[in-house]
């Protein structure tokens, strides 16, 4: 059992959190909302290539100051003059969200920013809450443009409203509104620590003894999808019936994406309200799954064993599990620790002793030095606990160990070798 120091706890907390809802839109707003979704894509494609020229000549990075002063000027010019039609503000995010791109890759954090396809992420924000009406009661929204909105109110959004984001999905478009309330801080509910292993044949081990069963959505359409994705393939690009078979393809596509998510909301949702402490281990999804084919002077080994494992690594989800433990253990009143994953399988918890012939298969845990036996996501997870702990005791921060170099975990190297 571990017991939270709470007398340090501010007694105010502000929650901002997102509802998304189905929008039912009419056939001018359908129109117009494709129209913004434009709009906005165009602007910032277009900053996107100023910057990359304006790199190309020697230039200093176009600041989102002066990127939006150039707005006007394209309003009037001849051949876009259409963008006065989009509201201002959804235009100028848009460019506050290239230069988000553009801050994480000079981070080192993502990328270089690329251009915006017609049908990827269609999407438009309203920033501004002053003109945003909210009605409930109703079933409905005013967004400016737009007028009155019917969406499928699900749920109750709590709070007062910040911002709106209007985005395609499925062939289907969707409100996000995000609200801020004050709450007062939480105290846990449960005095229990636990920590997780994750993995491919397990989703998630508990130190407990106990585990998750993987959902492997995408596994278990995939052969349904190769199927759908060969008959578009056989079409007529941009034909009526290509689009046909494109949509299906889509639908598919968002059946695996909305299964994983519900399967990840019910499993982070459980874990945060049973246990104070959570430990995880602090993987780099990124750098797992990279591709293996390699360049021209040097081609990549077992190049097929590993895409079968980056599908499979992709498939859990194992980002957003994280990201969905962070927010929801704080909502809970507990603490989410993130311990170098170095190791976690190969060290023997009952007496510390580190090879990796502890290790004898994927399941199996022998130490050499003591005897000591268990399933290994089982002591990979009793690691993960432990240094959770020891993290703790050092009052260090409960952000992850980023010196500590990235290396392809036990899970990783195991799961490597049975990749179909």
């Amino acid at each position: 059992m571990i017991y939270l120091d709470c007398a340090n706890i501010i007694q105010g907390m502000k929650r901002l959190q997102a509802y998304r809802y189905e929008l039912m839109p009419n056939g001018d707003q359908l129109r117009d909302m494709r129209r913004f979704s434009g709009s906005c894509r165009f602007v910032y494609n277009k900053a996107l290539a100023q910057q990359k020229e304006n790199h190309a000549a020697g230039n200093k990075f176009i600041s989102y100051v002066a990127m939006a002063a150039k707005l006007p000027v394209w309003k009037r010019e001849a051949e876009t003059v259409w963008l006065k039609e989009t509201p201002a503000q959804a235009l100028q995010h848009a460019l506050k969200d290239l230069e988000k791109a553009f801050k994480g890759f000079f981070e080192k954090r993502t990328g270089f920013p690329s251009f915006k396809k017609k049908g990827s992420g269609d999407s438009f924000r309203y920033p501004e809450p002053k003109q945003i009406k909210l009605d409930q009661s109703n079933n409905r929204i005013l967004l400016p443009k737009l007028g009155w909105l019917r969406y499928r109110n699900s749920r109750k959004a709590l709070g007062q409203v910040r911002n709106v984001t209007v985005s395609q999905s499925g062939g289907k478009w969707f409100i996000a509104i995000q609200t801020q309330r004050e709450l007062e801080q939480p105290l846990p509910t449960s005095t229990t620590a636990i920590g997780i292993d994750v993995g491919i044949a397990r989703f998630a081990t508990l130190s407990d003894g106990s585990y998750i069963a993987p959902l492997n959505s995408f596994k278990m359409h995939q052969q349904r999808l190769a199927r759908y994705q060969r008959r578009m393939s056989r079409k007529q690009k941009f034909s009526n019936n290509w689009k046909k078979a494109k949509t299906k393809v889509q639908k598919i596509h968002t059946a695996i994406a909305n299964a994983r998510k519900d399967f990840l909301h019910k499993t982070s949702t459980t874990i945060s309200q049973n246990h104070a402490l959570v430990c995880i281990e602090d993987l780099q999804v990124k750098n797992m799954s990279q591709s293996a084919k390699g360049n021209r002077e040097q081609h990549g080994k077992r190049v097929k064993q590993k895409s079968g494992l980056n599908r499979a690594i992709l498939d859990q989800g194992w980002g957003e599990f994280r990201r969905q433990l962070d927010y929801k253990v704080q909502w809970n009143g507990g603490l989410l620790l993130a311990v170098p994953s170095q190791h976690t399988s190969q060290t023997c918890p009952a007496c510390g002793h580190v090879s990796k012939d502890n290790r004898q298969t994927q399941a199996k845990f022998l130490c050499v030095a003591c005897g000591y036996e268990n399933h290994a996501d089982a002591v990979g997870a009793i690691n993960v606990l432990e240094r959770g702990y020891r993290l703790l005791a050092r009052g260090e921060s409960v952000q992850s160990d980023r010196s500590m170099k990235q290396e392809p975990t036990e899970v990783t190297q195991a799961a490597f070798a049975r990749a179909p």
